[in-house]
């Protein structure tokens, strides 16, 4: 947040991994975002979904002025 108690928003760019090149915009400088995508199961099961789960972290130094997270691969 400012010191105005305003949510900050601003652009950011996934990059490496499933989402490479993904814009988004993130409040507040997370250090960590988090990727899903459906998975298929192979038959139906009431209430159950599941989701692969990707990890981005923020990189110290942003490229070009926009604000940049770096595929994790070693994170479950």
């Amino acid at each position: 947040m400012s010191g105005d108690g305003t949510t900050v928003w601003e652009v950011a760019v996934l990059a490496g991994g499933p989402a490479d090149g993904l814009r988004m915009r993130v409040a507040d400088r997370p250090g960590v975002v988090q990727v899903t995508s459906p998975c298929e199961l192979d038959g139906p099961q009431p209430g159950v979904r599941v989701d692969a789960l990707y990890v981005y972290r923020r990189e110290s130094r942003p490229r070009g002025g926009l604000l940049r997270y770096g595929f994790d691969a070693a994170s479950p």
